[in-house]
């Protein structure tokens, strides 16, 4: 299905975004990584996150009831 391959190839370039954005500024919560990359939504951050959690390459903790995530 092409618009499946289509998500899939948009989910993992937003990936290769966010972990560059941590690999270069560290630790951050979710918004600032939607600035720091340009991606659209909080919710298409959301899903590069769990590519990259799935590919075990992140850490995350709550500080002040904020997610922060970072490389691991």
């Amino acid at each position: 299905d092409l618009m499946e391959e289509n998500m899939i190839e948009y989910i993992g370039t937003n990936a290769g975004l966010v972990w560059n954005a941590l690999d270069k500024l560290g630790k951050m919560d979710v918004k600032q990584l939607k600035k720091a990359t340009k991606i659209r939504t909080e919710k298409d951050v959301y899903a590069a996150l769990g590519w990259l959690a799935k590919e075990e390459k992140l850490t995350f903790a709550y500080e002040d009831n904020t997610l922060l995530v970072a490389l691991r």
